[in-house]
């Protein structure tokens, strides 16, 4: 016999399966519900609880992804994309671009043509590390092992800017944190593009103390997303600013370590330094 949990899971198993199919249409939320014979809200909150994000939201997130696509690979017009996406108009998908992605679908599509980023590189008690920052803040903060590869990752989100390896204020404010002079954070900017889940767990990775450590499903918890712990993983390891934003912080609930983006070695050192800074 399944269990209620289980049972729980094929239903959400099949409104994503659903959704994927049939986003076009841009289904509504009493539609998609009868398809796995629940009500509506309780088909919404139990949806949340298992994805991390209400119905609606991941509905958008297909549709960017997929405007984002035809964008890119067929150089689709706005008016285009909107249409293909099952979008009542072209300003139906500006919005839906400034909410999801922080940028409108032109600046998507001419890949970031007008931003200007500046980048360094700098030593840190953990390695060489590339710093990237725009007129609003840092965007881009990684461990370089090899600078030429790390270059060509932080151009890969916005191929078409402008870029000059330069040291500017707004970098010289973020490298502050490896000295400990933590009276200046909070001249540290930010400027981040992501989902409003991704934003929302990165800023809970930032309240984490120093010295501390927690788990995947402690921050589901703190931003009621509960049974999340796989899509809160996902978007600790989509986070753009090493260090800054401390995904390092983050472990299992059985105590390992867990994966991190920058290598566990790194990640043990850094959790061991911290603690010996409070000690």
């Amino acid at each position: 016999m399944e269990s209620l949990n289980t049972i729980d899971y094929n239903r959400i198993a099949a409104a994503i399966e659903y959704l994927k199919v049939n986003f076009k249409a841009q289904p509504s939320l009493e539609a998609i519900a009868e398809q796995v014979h629940l009500s509506p809200f309780h088909f919404q909150r139990m949806f949340k609880e298992w994805a991390g994000v209400t119905p609606k939201k991941f509905l958008q997130y297909l549709s960017v992804e997929y405007a984002k696509r035809i964008l890119k690979d067929k150089q689709a017009t706005l008016f285009d994309a909107a249409y293909e996406t099952g979008l009542s108009g072209t300003s139906r998908l500006h919005d839906l671009f400034i909410n999801i992605e922080g940028m409108t679908p032109g600046e998507f599509k001419n890949g970031g043509a007008q931003l200007q980023i500046n980048y360094s590189f700098a030593e840190s008690p953990f390695g060489s590390v590339l710093v990237a920052s725009t007129a609003k803040g840092i965007c881009y903060m990684a461990f370089a092992d090899d600078e030429t590869l790390a270059v060509e990752e932080l151009k890969k989100s916005f191929p078409n800017a402008r870029y000059r390896q330069v040291l500017d204020r707004i970098q010289q404010n973020a490298l502050y944190i490896f000295t400990q002079d933590w009276q200046r954070l909070s001249e540290i900017r930010l400027h981040l593009k992501g989902t409003p889940f991704q934003l929302k767990v990165w800023e809970t990775l930032i309240k984490i103390p120093m010295g501390k450590l927690t788990t995947y499903g402690a921050i589901a918890g703190s931003i009621d997303s509960a049974k999340a712990s796989r899509a809160v993983g996902t978007a600790v390891g989509n986070n753009p600013v090493a260090f800054l934003i401390p995904c390092h912080r983050v472990i299992r609930s059985t105590g390992e370590l867990g994966e991190y983006h920058w290598g566990n070695t790194r990640k043990t050192a850094m959790i061991g330094w911290e603690a010996a800074k409070i000690g």
